[in-house]
């Protein structure tokens, strides 16, 4: 059977008369990425919290790690690395003493030599000394994935890990991600960044509290099913104008060419040929992004 370390089904819960996460059903294997994405506030701190045992689910059933998510949230907790999504260790402590108040919290054997390991593979030995509060946001995102790593977790959950962090940062998080995953530690994590998203094995979108597409960067294109062509020479105002053609749902700007998409794509295309021969510019065919196939997600997701 397949090894899967999170496979819930109908998770849901509200707060007050607000449905927050609306019968979500997931499966992740284990050592893999799967990334979680959707707008603000579709839902998913909430789904992640519910998976690592800091929510109780009001319906719903499912197991992570092996555990139930109802009745063993307390095992559960033990086993998983949470990443919030803002900084939430100590600024007035430095690096390691940090790191030695996180290792005593998980009363691990010996906590000295584990963080001294941890501090020399995050390369963080350098900066051990150092006060948390005057870290850049880069340095802050490895102390706080540090922490994460110090009890061995078997799952780990990051709530937009690389928020406000510069490129390089970003980089070199990802590469650690992936090193980890390689050695069977599983990832789920919530970005807003496509890039990422291209970055993770498999994907899942969710809006307004439902889960309307999953699978592969290549699976959710497929899904999506949009059609986008490429147009030079369109005039500034010509967003507008298309975005009333027939078979057009999205116009976006690049760069000095107007991306146009559409899941009509014989509609669409007729409709841009006519614009073109009117208005004396080119277009050609080109791939769908994931930016795009989102943002149809997302137009999708509000009418529900």
């Amino acid at each position: 059977m397949t090894d899967y370390v999170i496979d819930v089904r109908g998770l849901t819960k509200s707060f007050g008369d607000k449905l927050v996460v609306d019968g979500l059903d997931l499966r992740v294997e284990r050592g893999a990425i799967y990334g979680f994405l959707g707008p603000n506030g579709s839902g998913k701190t909430t789904s992640i919290r519910m998976l690592c045992g800091l929510l109780t689910p009001d319906a719903g059933s499912g197991t992570c790690l092996g555990l139930d998510v109802l009745r063993d949230s307390a095992t559960i907790k033990q086993q998983v690395g949470y990443m919030t999504q803002k900084f939430s260790w100590w600024e007035d402590l430095t690096i390691e003493e940090n790191l030695r108040f996180a290792a005593r919290m998980h009363q691990l054997r010996e906590p000295r030599k584990v963080v001294g390991e941890t501090l020399e593979r995050l390369g963080l030995t350098s900066r051990r000394r150092q006060l948390a509060g005057s870290l850049s946001g880069g340095w802050k995102q490895r102390l706080a994935l540090a922490a994460c790593l110090l009890h061995q977790p078997r799952l780990l959950l990051l709530d937009e890990p690389t928020a406000g962090v510069d490129p390089k940062a970003r980089r070199d998080f990802w590469a650690e991600i992936h090193a980890l995953a390689r050695n069977g530690l599983t990832v789920l994590v919530s970005t807003h960044y496509m890039d990422e998203a291209e970055r993770c094995h498999r994907l899942a979108y969710i809006a307004y509290g439902k889960l309307l597409a999953e699978g592969t960067p290549e699976d959710i294109l497929a899904q999506v099913g949009l059609r986008t062509f490429s147009l030079t020479g369109a005039p500034p105002d010509a967003v507008g104008e298309l975005g009333r053609l027939a078979g057009v749902e999205q116009v976006v700007p690049f760069g000095l060419r107007l991306h146009v998409s559409g899941s009509k794509a014989d509609l669409l295309e007729a409709s841009l040929r006519a614009y073109a021969a009117t208005h004396r510019i080119s277009f050609e065919s080109v791939e769908s992004s994931l930016e795009d196939a989102f943002i149809a997600l997302m137009r999708g997701g509000e009418s529900l």
